[in-house]
């Protein structure tokens, strides 16, 4: 396994993974995908690491699977069950890390590469990204990324894109709920970087809690999210953290976390 086609940086309590296959349109290969879960399983445990920058080098953010890899001669159905479970157990670990991940969109993304957006917990793209799930077109529908982004901005819009494979603007991935904020090209790294560090400020504890306890309980039904959510705010009340953090802001001063 290339280190190089996945690049990883850590800036004052955040760290970058930067896909490195401009050449590539940064195809998400096996070789990829799973370079990144090693880096999300290592920064897991990494306390001094509070927030993740999901980035792309070269002219576009991800232009999905590397359909190369996956249309060689001797490929069968084992080799695509590989493929698409190696690809969900790294959306899926983009979830399980305590750490807020935050996609930085320049270019396209497209296929997986537009389910790698709607995996992430947050998303900020420059005013010219698009997004499209086109896998429609070349006879292939994008069921795997349906998966995410039905999750992210609701059934309609979802459908939409999935069942025509059209571009949709940052705009409107803004205006439908795929993107958090839409900023000037120029500003893509210096505005996503300063969203990280602006969370990375708070408990690891507490963001990996927080970031739990939203998973967890956004499907649930009302009542059984009331339930669940008044024992995690409860057991939350005992912690370190945030005897600190109420201390501290009753006497005007900074917190100092001890994540925990």
């Amino acid at each position: 396994m290339s280190e190089d086609v996945v690049l990883l940086e850590r800036i004052d309590g955040v760290a970058r993974i930067v896909l490195n296959r401009p050449e590539q349109r940064n195809a998400l290969s096996i070789d990829v995908m799973e370079r990144i879960i090693s880096y999300l399983a290592e920064l897991e445990k990494d306390d001094n690491v509070k927030t993740i920058i999901v980035k792309g080098n070269g002219p576009v953010f991800c232009a999905g699977h590397d359909l190369k890899e996956m249309m060689r001669e001797d490929a069968d159905i084992h080799d695509y069950r590989k493929v698409f479970r190696v690809c969900s157990d790294m959306m899926q670990m983009l979830h399980r890390v305590p750490q807020p991940v935050i996609a930085q969109v320049h270019g396209v993304a497209t296929a997986a590469g537009c389910q790698l957006v709607a995996a992430c917990d947050l998303a900020i793209a420059e005013k010219g990204a698009r997004f499209a799930t086109p896998g429609v077109k070349i006879g292939l529908f994008c069921t795997t990324p349906m998966v995410p982004l039905v999750r992210a901005i609701g059934r309609r819009r979802a459908f939409e894109m999935l069942i025509t494979g059209r571009f949709v603007s940052a705009q409107e991935a803004y205006e439908w709920g795929l993107v958090n904020s839409v900023v000037e090209p120029e500003e893509l790294e210096s505005k996503t970087l300063a969203f990280a560090k602006e969370i990375a400020q708070y408990s690891r504890f507490t963001l990996g809690l927080g970031k739990k306890a939203f998973y967890d309980q956004i499907d649930l039904p009302e009542s059984a999210a009331y339930g669940y959510a008044q024992e995690i705010i409860a057991m939350n009340c005992t912690c370190y953290d945030a005897h600190e953090g109420i201390t501290a802001f009753l006497e005007k001063r900074t917190p100092r976390w001890k994540n925990r």
